[in-house]
Formats: structure tokens, sequence, C-alpha cells
């Protein structure tokens, strides 16, 4: 497998769901070898749960930050260079998650000859809401059509993200297959016995202005006085922050929205088992593997009814849903999960019986071996 964040370098929902699915490879019995980024606190070759992760050195400082694209390819060479440390070891098949890896995994693909299987997690035409802008954007979906183009099958998480995929880059349907995101429980659950929830709202992710958090703090200016206590933690770092904070500040809020930056992965389950509400308020969201993580924690979930989160949660009494971009109806549905007696423990056991049945790492796993098998036929 080939990415570009794996734990513990995270920058979204890709880590995790690389992470996840490896591990339940290889608790299936599966050799997993995956290629990603150094990160300071891992070592460059270590063998996690049974799933060997060699890491590159990809800075390239003669080449201009600007110039992302070009960036990316020429790292590329240097996740090529890893298989050099394999000794003759080779692969069924390289599994590539997204654009950020595309031209090392055609490229390991031809030099072993064995299939390339693609994940797309999301496409630049829809981070910008179905319209393609001319300059970077136009340049990253070119990649991403290449991508689809070159590998042999083609994995989505969605059926939002399958009619994306095909209608964005006239994809046969016979190429694409549907297998969702998944969460570890075990991960996420609180202590026992589990702390008191409070009037707490957490929500965390890329700082984007597709991810929502913008409407999030207008919806908590709508809610200070009709939630005692309440208080916002919203966590991550991104581009988007600046605005964000002069969002908070002229909502009036920044006594009661915290914008925490980067928050490790214990302090934010920490968060999410006294919250009493865990918000992901998307604009767009091809999936929501943190929807998964937050009903794991037994936060009440409210969501936007947008792509991949209007079908986790829609008509399974997990979680509350909202129209996009809409505070006030965001405002009544946070309000709902944290005053309506009984309400957010009806939602918690909903959401305890859907990760189970739907959502665990090991069925994710067995499907995705299916699509490994049905390429290697298609390869032989």
């Amino acid at each position: 497998m080939l990415s570009w964040e794996y734990p513990p370098l995270v920058v979204g929902g890709i880590a995790a769901h690389v992470d996840g699915l490896a591990r339940a490879l290889a608790r299936a019995g599966h050799e997993v070898v995956v290629f990603t980024l150094y990160h300071p606190d891992a070592p460059e070759d270590s063998v996690v749960h049974g799933v060997r992760v060699l890491r590159s050195h990809t800075d390239l400082p003669w080449i201009p930050e600007s110039d992302l694209v070009a960036r990316m390819a020429s790292s590329n060479h240097l996740l090529v260079q890893l298989s050099a440390r394999l000794n003759g070891w080779k692969p069924d098949v390289v599994h590539a998650h997204d654009w950020l890896v595309a031209w090392a995994a055609d490229t390991l693909g031809a030099l072993w000859d064995v299939p390339v299987v693609a994940t797309i997690h999301a496409t630049e035409r829809g981070r910008h809401g179905g319209h393609l802008p001319a300059g970077l954007p136009a340049v990253i979906n070119a990649v991403e059509w290449w991508l689809t183009y070159e590998a042999r099958h083609v994995i989505c998480c969605s059926a939002f993200m399958r009619r994306e995929i095909i209608d964005g880059f006239e994809l046969p349907i016979e190429k694409l297959h549907l297998v969702p995101n998944g969460v570890d429980p075990a991960l996420w659950a609180p202590p026992v016995p589990a702390p008191p929830r409070e009037p707490l709202v957490v929500a965390w992710g890329r700082v984007q202005y597709e991810k929502g958090f913008q409407v999030l703090a207008g919806a908590m200016a709508r809610l200070r006085n009709r939630v005692p206590g309440i208080r916002c933690v919203i966590a991550g770092r991104g581009t988007y922050l600046p605005e964000l904070q002069m969002q908070v500040d002229v909502e009036g809020v920044s006594d009661i929205v915290h914008l925490a930056g980067f928050v490790p992965d214990d302090q934010l389950r920490s968060m999410l088992h006294h919250a009493g509400c865990a918000v992901i308020p998307s604009m767009y969201e091809p999936f929501g593997i943190v929807a998964l993580e937050a009903m794991a924690s037994g936060a009440a979930v409210v969501a936007a009814r947008t792509g991949g989160l209007a079908e986790i949660v829609d008509n399974t009494g997990a979680g509350l849903l909202f129209e996009p971009g809409n505070r006030d109806e965001l405002a009544d549905r946070i309000a709902e999960a944290l005053t309506a007696p009984g309400k957010a423990d009806s939602l918690r056991s909903s959401a305890a019986r859907l990760l189970d049945q739907r959502y665990s790492w090991d069925a994710i796993a067995a499907s995705t071996i299916d699509v490994y098998r049905a390429t290697a036929i298609s390869h032989a």
C-alpha cells in the first residue's frame, strides 16, 4: 500500500483508513507493506501490528512549495526507492490511496508486473462543489483521472463517491467497487467507568472551508442562551484557520469556542469521552470516518446531510442530521442531543449496533481482498 500519510503522521482521514485496513489484512494472514512518509516519532523501517511500514524522506527544497504537483511527482521517486529495502520480496497487488501517490503506484506496478488498485477518498472537483477552477485544481483532477484510468480496479467508500467518480472520470461501472471506511471501536471506546457527559461540543479535522466549521461557529452563537454551560472545541489545522478564527470573533463566541489546533489522538479521545455531542458540519464529505469515530467514542453525533455522511446516518437512529450550511438547524440538532431526555442514550445504542453490523475493519478487509482477487484474475 502507498499512502502519503500513516500514523503518527495524520493529515486527514486517509491515515486512519490505511492503518485500520492494513492491520485487518495482517490479522487475516496477508503480508502487508506500507510505503509512506518519514515522521520523527516513527522508525524508517518497522513492523507495527503485523504491518511492515517503510518511511521515506521526501523533502525536496529545490522545488518551490507553490508548485504542489511538481513536488508530489518528484517526491514519488523517493517512495519508489523504498522498494530496494524489500530484498526481492514482491507483492501481488499495489494499492494506491489517492492521487498523491499515483506516480509511485504506477511505476511500482510496472516494475513488479503486478496490477494496481486505487482507492479514491475524495476528488478535487467534489471539494469545489462540483466545479473545477483553472490552475491547481484542474491539474490535480487530471492526475486523479489518470490514476483511475491506469488502475485495474478502483475502490470508493460510498455511493455518493461512486456517482462522483463515474461522472467525473467517465469510469466504467464494472471497474468500480464500493467498500466503506471502518473504525476500531475498542480504540475509541470510553474507559470503564465512563466519565460523565458535559455540555461540550467537539469537532475535528482539516480546517478547510468545505469542512463547515464556520457553520458550527454560527450555531454556537445561537446556543449560548439555550444550553447552560455550553462550550465547543474545534481541533485541527489547515489553511482556513485564520478565516475561521475571524468568524468565531465576528459571531462573538470566542469565549465558548476554542480553536485547539493539532490535538494528539489520546487527547482527542479523552475530549470525546466527556463530550455530550460530536458535530461533523461538512459542506462536502465523501464518507466521513470521523462520524464512525465519534459513534465509537459514545458521543451523540450530529452530522450534515451531505455525501457519505448522510449514507452512514440516515434512517439508522445513530445520529441527527441537518442541512449543510444551515446554522439554525444545526443549533436545533445540538440542543436536542444535549438536552432532550434519553435522546443521547438512544443515539448511542443505535450507533453501537450500526458499527458492529456494517463498519468493522475485518469485514472491510474481506471486501477489499475480494477486489484484490478480482484484480489478480483480470491481470493473469
